[in-house]
């Protein structure tokens, strides 16, 4: 049995991400595309994401700076351009999304390098990923940084102005899980599948 009081036993930062990302799992996957000023799309993918808010709906997503306390594209293009679009980590589109966590320069368009094409998204001027089931387009909200040290996070609260999902999963009421097919984020390269559930009845 381990305890740790960090103030008086310090981790590193590389030892806490493993902690972290090892034990609070499984974690969904934000597949964000964002664009800056001069129409440079990026596209990665971030598994410190959830709901922050259903009214207004509210998306929360959190990129890490890197090992050189710099910050993602997608943290630059929001201070450029305060739009995103958050597509959610499904199986049939898992190597494209894995392609696209790969570290490129600014100027490389990570939606050429996965082979998607890009479409319209309504409200906003960033595109989506046309081949993705759930997409939400969102205005920056806020942004909030934590630190100016490697894997110091900023919080990013995305509201959602417009959803496009495709009928076939979606019957206006429930999202059809078997064929949206989400996958959660593990550690190290490791996914999971969302088909080994159960459930058990609320209390009223």
């Amino acid at each position: 049995m381990s305890d740790y009081l960090l103030d008086e036993s310090p981790l590193s930062a590389g030892i806490i991400y493993r902690l972290l990302s090892g034990s609070i799992c499984p974690r969904p996957i934000a597949w964000v595309a964002t664009q800056s000023l001069d129409g440079q799309a990026n596209l990665a993918p971030f598994s410190f994401f959830n709901v922050a808010s259903v009214n207004p709906p509210v998306l929360a997503f959190s990129p890490l700076l890197d090992g050189n306390a710099q910050p993602k594209d997608t943290v630059r293009n929001l201070e450029e351009m305060p739009e995103c679009v958050v597509h959610i980590g499904s199986e049939a589109l898992i190597e494209a999304l894995n392609t696209t966590s790969a570290s490129l320069s600014r100027e490389e368009d990570e939606f050429e390098l996965a082979g998607l094409e890009k479409a319209p998204m309504a409200g906003i001027t960033v595109p989506r990923i046309a081949a993705s089931p759930v997409a939400f387009g969102c205005k920056l909200y806020e942004l909030i940084r934590f630190g100016d040290q490697p894997l110091a996070g900023t919080l990013v609260l995305a509201q959602v102005v417009s959803i496009h999902i495709d009928e076939s999963i979606w019957d206006g009421r429930h999202v059809n899980i078997d064929l949206l097919k989400p996958i959660g984020r593990l550690a190290g390269n490791d996914y999971v599948r969302a088909t080994d559930r159960f459930a058990i009845e609320r209390p009223a």
